[in-house]
């Protein structure tokens, strides 16, 4: 038989077994509930709408980020005749003007071992078609050799006199490097050369059409005759 003094123990015994399991099993429950709340929270609609904000101000972003480059990309020249040149006087030259026309567009030198023989089927070009369409604008340049030392009125009286130039000539321009005209950067941009986009020589030669779009590039060793049948295919004649 049990003592007084031992059922005391025994009962106080089971009380603390009962507390101890109460304890743990309340523990586990409260984890487990937390395991289930969690991903519920993830879930939750004021989750989801801050994930769909968030994702909305991704797609608002890279949309104006290719916005902006594609305008970027748009509000550059389109054609040769958003360009503005000087002419020989120092005049400004609006080349819209030259819309529907098919331009030749050459860098000439006055003492080119190429000059002869380019401002004399320049000329005889130009004569042929110039009531076809046709404009060639000659710009002098001194890059090459130092072939082309005079100024703008020599220059002119050269090509007029000896060679009875009717094209307009225009005010000596650089071509390469960082000073070049716009208008051959936009050139070379649109139609690169064999050896890369820098104009090698004296009369390189860049064929436009009438909307001002570079068609074709030629070696300035490319007689401007020997291209006489794409001229004629630009301006529509048979």
């Amino acid at each position: 038989m049990l003592t007084s003094r031992s059922r005391v123990l025994s009962q106080k015994y089971l009380n603390f077994a009962s507390l101890s399991a109460s304890f743990l099993l309340s523990k586990q429950s409260s984890f487990n509930s937390k395991q289930t709340l969690l991903p519920s929270l993830h879930n939750s609609p004021v989750s989801l709408h801050s994930q769909s904000i968030k994702a909305g101000v991704s797609r608002r972003f890279l949309g104006s980020v290719r916005f902006n480059h594609s305008m970027a990309s748009q509000s550059g020249p389109q054609s040769a005749h958003d360009f503005t040149v000087k002419d020989a006087k120092g005049n400004d030259v609006d080349l819209s003007i030259y819309k529907g026309k098919v331009l030749l567009i050459v860098n000439v030198a006055s003492q080119c071992g190429l000059t002869d023989s380019n401002y004399t089927e320049l000329t005889q070009l130009y004569a042929k078609y110039k009531d076809q369409g046709l404009e060639i604008l000659a710009f002098p340049c001194n890059q090459f050799g130092s072939q082309e030392p005079g100024s703008s009125e020599e220059i002119v009286e050269f090509a007029c006199t000896r060679f009875k130039a009717e094209y307009p000539i225009f005010d000596k321009v650089e071509v390469n490097g960082n000073n070049a005209a716009p208008i051959y950067k936009y050139l070379k941009s649109s139609k690169g050369g064999l050896f890369g986009d820098n104009i090698k020589w004296n009369f390189s030669k860049f064929l436009v059409d009438k909307e001002g779009k570079v068609v074709d590039r030629y070696a300035p060793t490319t007689s401007p005759l020997s291209i006489e049948k794409e001229v004629k295919k630009l301006l529509g004649i048979a």
